[in-house]
């Protein structure tokens, strides 16, 4: 959809930020180091550094490197592993810092 009609910019995309659920337990996190075998090591915002995997069907559709900001949900049963279920783009990062949702962490 595009914001033409409204008096924004000409040909801006709007876009919806998707923002962690809490009664799903998610929560932001930051990639700290890629460990190989689709395990990454993220730090949450909760400062809580954890072992995460990335479900298949995120890895055949997109890359996630060192410094992502990502949407991890913790483990019941142990909570030093994770799950990643999102990975934000640049320009959603700005927006999510700029909005105060990741408090100056990047």
């Amino acid at each position: 959809m595009y914001n033409s009609d409204h008096g924004g910019e000409e040909g801006a995309v709007i876009t919806r930020v998707r923002l962690p659920r809490k009664q799903d337990r998610e929560i932001f996190g930051h990639v700290e180091s890629l460990l190989g075998s689709n395990r990454i090591k993220v730090r949450g915002i909760d400062g809580v550094t954890r072992m995460a995997r990335i479900p298949g069907k995120m890895k055949k559709r997109i890359w996630i490197r060192e410094g992502d900001v990502v949407i991890i949900i913790p483990w019941e049963f142990q909570n030093e592993k994770a799950d990643v279920v999102w990975r934000y783009t640049g320009p959603q990062v700005d927006w999510l810092q700029r909005k105060g949702f990741l408090k100056g962490s990047s």
